[in-house]
C-alpha cells in the first residue's frame, strides 16, 4: 500500500508540474524558418539582380564593341579617302555606302561644322550631337581607332597615315617599269629555290618580299635586288624637297642641316634597305616612316655626296632632327591630302553609342520589385511556418500530457505530408502505449491471480494440517506438490519471457528429427487428451524433415500449442501434429498443430500471441490457462530464427504453423 501511495504521490506531482513556457521567436522553428526564408529571398533577389546587371552590361559591352569595330572601319575608310584626295568633293557616295553597310548615320563636316556629306535620308536631318565621334585627319591619325582598322596598318610614330604619300606617288609608267623589273627578280629567286612575292606599296612602288621574311637567303644569289632600290626622278625630287624643308627647320633652331636617306633616316648613307624587308633596315636614328615614302628597298643611295655635313650625333640633336622631319613631312603633304573633317556616327535619330544609365527612377523600380519579392516571400514563409508549427505544438502538448501521466490522446492529422505522417505515427504510438499500459495492468492482475490461487491452496492445506483438520498423508503431500508445481510453472514462464525480451535466452542447438520430436510431445499429452475425449495424432513421414534446433525449447513450444489445442477442443474432437518441408524447396520446415475446436473470432486472432490474453475472460485455468503459453511460443520460435502464425475459422477449429529454418537429414 505504501508503494501504491508513493506512485500516486509521484503521479500527482507530475500532473502539478507547470507547463513549459513558449519558446522565444528567435529560437523557435517558426523563427528559424522565417529567418532562413528571408535570407534565401534576399540572396535570390541579389543574385537575380546581379545576373541581370551582368547580362545587360555584357550585352551592352558586346554591342559597344561591335559599334566600335564598325566605327573604326568607317574611320579607316574615310581616312584612306582623305590620304588619297586633296579635297572632300566626291566623298558623298563613300559616306552613303558606309551608312548602308553599318546601318547607322554617318556625317562629315568641316571643323567649323559646315556639312560636307551626310547619310541621313530625312527631309530635315536631325541635329548632330555636340561631340564628334572622331576627327578625320591623315596628318594626325587617331591612334585608338587606327589600331582597330581593318587593314592592319596602324599609325606611324609621327601619326601620319601611311597611305598619305603625296609627291612620292609614282606615275603609271614608272610603276609598270619597276613592276616588270620586280617580276624578273622574283622569277630569278624562284629559280634559285627561294620563294618570293611582289608587294606594291601605297606609292605604287613594287618590292620583292621573301616568303618567311629571311632576306639573308637572297644575298648569295645572282639576283640583283638592289636595282629595285634606285629612286625615280620624281622620288628623288620629293626627297630633296623634304630635306630642304627639314634643313630650314633646323637652321631656325641654329642647328646644322642633315641629308635624309630614302627611309627618312639620317647619318651613314651606307644604310640601305635589304630587299624583302617590310620596313627600313635599322636606320642610325630611325623615325618610322610610312610605306608610301620611298625606302631603301625602293631607292638606294646615289653616289653623289650629301649637300651638308652630318651633324654631331647626340640625343638632343636626334630629337630636334626627328621633330623637324615630322614637321617637314606634314608641310610637304598638306597640299596633297584633304583638310581635317569632323566625323559623326550615330543612328537616324541622332543618338550616339548606346549606354547603360541607371536613373533614379529605374533604381526605385528595381528596389520596389525587390522589396515586393521579399515581402511575398516573407508572407508565404509566415503562412507556411504557421501551418507547419501548429501541428507540432499539438504534438508537443500531447506528449507533455502523456509525460505527466494523463490519459493518452490522439492529435489531428492535417494531411499526408511529413508533419501529417509524424502526427499519424504519434497517434499509433499513443494507442500502442495505451494498449501496453492496459496489458501491463492486466498482466499485474493476472500474475497476482495466478500466483494467489496455488498459494492460497497451499496455505489452506497447511493451516488445515496445523489445526488438525487434515492428515499429512500421501494424498495431502501430493496435493501440495501439485500446487507447488503449478506455481513453479508460472514462474518459469515469466522467467522465459523476461529472458527472451532481454535477448539472453540460451539455446543449445543440435540436429533434431522432427517426427521423433512430435511423437514425444504427443506421448506427453496423450493422457490429458484421452481424459478430455480428444484424439491426438501425428502425421509426419519417416524419417521426416530434419532441422537444427534446441530440442528442449522446441518441445516446449510445440507442447504449449498442443496443450492449448486440447484445452479448446470439445470431446470427440481431434488434434493433429504434422511436419513437412516448404513447397518452394528453400529448406524451411513447417510444424503444424491443427484442432477441430471452437476456433477464434477474427477480431481476436491478432491478439492470440499477446501476454495474458484469453479469448474467454474467465479466470478458470481449465479454459483460460495463464495466458503466457502462446507468447512463449512466439519468443521461442523467433529465437530459432523462425516465425509463427495462426489461422482460424470460428466453430471449425484453429491451425498454428511454426516456420523454422531446416537442414538436410544428414546435416549436422
Amino acid at each position: 500500500m505504501r508503494r501504491a501511495r508513493g506512485r500516486d504521490d509521484r503521479s500527482d506531482g507530475r500532473r502539478e508540474t507547470p507547463a513549459r513556457a513558449r519558446l522565444p521567436l528567435r529560437r523557435s522553428l517558426l523563427g528559424r524558418l522565417l529567418a532562413v526564408s528571408a535570407l534565401v529571398a534576399a540572396c535570390s533577389v541579389a543574385a537575380t539582380a546581379w545576373i541581370a546587371v551582368q547580362t545587360t552590361s555584357g550585352a551592352i559591352k558586346q554591342e559597344q564593341g561591335q559599334n566600335l569595330t564598325a566605327d573604326a572601319r568607317i574611320y579607316d575608310t574615310l581616312l584612306d579617302y582623305a590620304a588619297r584626295n586633296p579635297t572632300w568633293g566626291g566623298v558623298g557616295a563613300t559616306v552613303r555606302e558606309l551608312a548602308r553597310e553599318s546601318g547607322r548615320r554617318v556625317a562629315l563636316t568641316t571643323q567649323g561644322r559646315q556639312p560636307l556629306a551626310d547619310s541621313a535620308t530625312a527631309a530635315t536631318a536631325p541635329a548632330l550631337p555636340p561631340q564628334a565621334s572622331a576627327v578625320v585627319d591623315p596628318l594626325s591619325v587617331d591612334t585608338v581607332l587606327a589600331a582597330r582598322g581593318t587593314d592592319g596598318q596602324g599609325a606611324a610614330a609621327d601619326r601620319i597615315d601611311p597611305r598619305a604619300v603625296g609627291p612620292f606617288r609614282l606615275s603609271a609608267a614608272d610603276s609598270r617599269t619597276l613592276r616588270r623589273s620586280a617580276d624578273d627578280k622574283v622569277e630569278c629567286l624562284n629559280r634559285a629555290g627561294i620563294a618570293s612575292d611582289v608587294v606594291v606599296g601605297a606609292s605604287g612602288r613594287p618590292r620583292v618580299q621573301i616568303v618567311g621574311n629571311d632576306p639573308e637567303r637572297a644575298l648569295g644569289t645572282r639576283c640583283d635586288l638592289a636595282a629595285l632600290d634606285t629612286p625615280t626622278r620624281s622620288e628623288q625630287k620629293a626627297l630633296d624637297a623634304l630635306t630642304e624643308l627639314a634643313d630650314a627647320c633646323l637652321k631656325r633652331q641654329g642647328r646644322e642641316g642633315v641629308q635624309l636617306n630614302s627611309d627618312l633616316s639620317w647619318g651613314d648613307p651606307a644604310s640601305s634597305a635589304v630587299p624583302g624587308e617590310p620596313g627600313p633596315l635599322v636606320p642610325r636614328v630611325p623615325l618610322p616612316a610610312p610605306a608610301p615614302v620611298p625606302t631603301p628597298r625602293d631607292a638606294p643611295e646615289e653616289d653623289t655626296a650629301p649637300s651638308v655635313v652630318t651633324p654631331e650625333r647626340t640625343g638632343e640633336n636626334d630629337r630636334a632632327i626627328a621633330s623637324c622631319v615630322s614637321a617637314a613631312r606634314s608641310e610637304q603633304l598638306s597640299s596633297y591630302v584633304a583638310s581635317p573633317a569632323l566625323l559623326f556616327i550615330g543612328d537616324e535619330g541622332g543618338a550616339t553609342l548606346p549606354g547603360f544609365d541607371l536613373s533614379p527612377a529605374n533604381t526605385a523600380r528595381i528596389a520596389g520589385a525587390a522589396a515586393l519579392v521579399l515581402a511575398l516571400t516573407v508572407g508565404a514563409s509566415v503562412f507556411a511556418g504557421a501551418r507547419l508549427v501548429r501541428p507540432l505544438h499539438a504534438l508537443t502538448g500531447a506528449a507533455q500530457r502523456m509525460r505527466d501521466g494523463e490519459q493518452p490522446e490522439s492529435v489531428p492529422v492535417s494531411g499526408d505530408d511529413e508533419v501529417g505522417r509524424l502526427a499519424a505515427a504519434f497517434n499509433d504510438m499513443s494507442a500502442h502505449r495505451a494498449r501496453l499500459e492496459e496489458q501491463r495492468k492486466a498482466m499485474v492482475s493476472d500474475v497476482a491471480h495466478e500466483l494467489r490461487t496455488p498459494l492460497s491452496n497451499i496455505r489452506g492445506w497447511l493451516e488445515a494440517a496445523q489445526d488438525g483438520l487434515a492428515d499429512p498423508d500421501p494424498a495431502f503431500v501430493s496435493s501440495l506438490l501439485e500446487e507447488a508445481v503449478l506455481l513453479q510453472h508460472i514462474i518459469d514462464d515469466l522467467q522465459d519471457l523476461a529472458a527472451a525480451d532481454a535477448g539472453v535466452l540460451r539455446l543449445h542447438p543440435e540436429s533434431v528429427e522432427i517426427r521423433e520430436l512430435l511423437s514425444q510431445v504427443a506421448a506427453a499429452h496423450q493422457a490429458r487428451a484421452e481424459n478430455a475425449g480428444v484424439t491426438l495424432a501425428v502425421t509426419a513421414t519417416a524419417p521426416g524433415p530434419a532441422l537444427r534446433a534446441d530440442p528442449v525449447r522446441l518441445r516446449q513450444a510445440v507442447g504449449n500449442l498442443v496443450s492449448n489445442a486440447v484445452r479448446h477442443t470439445p470431446e470427440g474432437g481431434r488434434v493433429t501434429l504434422r511436419a513437412y518441408t516448404h513447397e518452394e524447396g528453400d529448406g524451411t520446415v513447417l510444424v503444424e498443430v491443427a484442432d477441430t475446436g471452437s476456433g477464434i473470432p477474427p477480431e481476436d486472432l491478432r491478439h492470440v500471441f499477446d501476454r495474458f490474453w484469453r479469448a474467454e475472460k474467465s479466470r478458470s485455468r481449465r479454459t483460460g490457462g495463464s495466458g503466457l503459453g502462446l507468447a512463449i511460443v512466439r519468443k521461442l520460435v523467433e529465437a530459432h530464427g523462425g516465425t509463427v502464425d495462426a489461422t482460424s475459422v470460428e466453430g471449425e477449429g484453429s491451425t498454428f504453423v511454426l516456420r523454422l529454418p531446416g537442414t538436410t537429414p544428414s546435416g549436422p
